[in-house]
């Protein structure tokens, strides 16, 4: 297929069209509680896109993180803060290939009332033994710390092995997404453009 035709008995050809093959709700929640890193985005004053990797944890519908107010994501963020948060599911048990990209408006916090869950939250979920999650709750609840409250407006998710099983022919058509704009409407245009229709 030249990536429209969107029959699942049929072989596919190539891998034009990936949107159908987006996380369930259920796999997506559990990626997201799961992982433990992501990339977490945001854009300079002179417009350049900048990522690093920060731990984070899933609550309330919601990704948390903290660094140090001087660092410079912060003042981007409040400058401007729309950001992304990119996650995979590398190094979870839920195996490699699936992908999460979540587009959102980032919340800096540096009340008392929202410290005081996070820290413990986020403490205990990177370190699992009770007296190492103190210590290092201890540590994070310094004077310069704010945390970070991205709410999700977009999502993007990926499942490889969705594309690998309709590869094999072995996919149930029921676990493939409808296709979005970018694989109907403008991956039609594309390949009018070049001819390829």
């Amino acid at each position: 297929m030249c990536g429209l035709n969107v029959d699942e008995t049929e072989q596919i050809e190539n891998y034009e069209l990936v949107s159908i093959y987006r996380l369930n709700d259920a796999d997506r929640d559990a990626l997201l509680l799961a992982q433990r890193e992501c990339v977490f985005n945001w854009c300079t004053r002179d417009e350049w896109p900048m990522g690093v990797i920060m731990s984070y944890i899933w609550r309330k519908d919601r990704v948390w993180l903290t660094a140090g107010a001087h660092r410079h994501r912060i003042s981007a963020i409040r400058r401007n803060p729309q950001v992304s948060v990119v996650i995979t599911s590398t190094g979870t048990e839920l195996g490699p290939s699936k992908t999460i990209t979540i587009k959102g408006r980032c919340i800096i916090h540096e009340q008392r009332e929202t410290k005081d869950w996070f820290y413990p939250d986020f403490a205990r979920a990177l370190r699992p033994n009770e007296t190492e999650a103190q210590n290092f709750a201890t540590f994070l609840d310094s004077p310069l710390r704010v945390v970070l409250e991205v709410i999700p407006e977009k999502w993007i998710t990926y499942d490889g092995m969705k594309m690998r099983a309709h590869t094999d022919g072995t996919i149930d058509p029921q676990e493939l997404a409808e296709p979005l704009e970018s694989d109907t409407v403008r991956l039609r245009a594309e390949l009018a453009k070049r001819q390829l229709d």
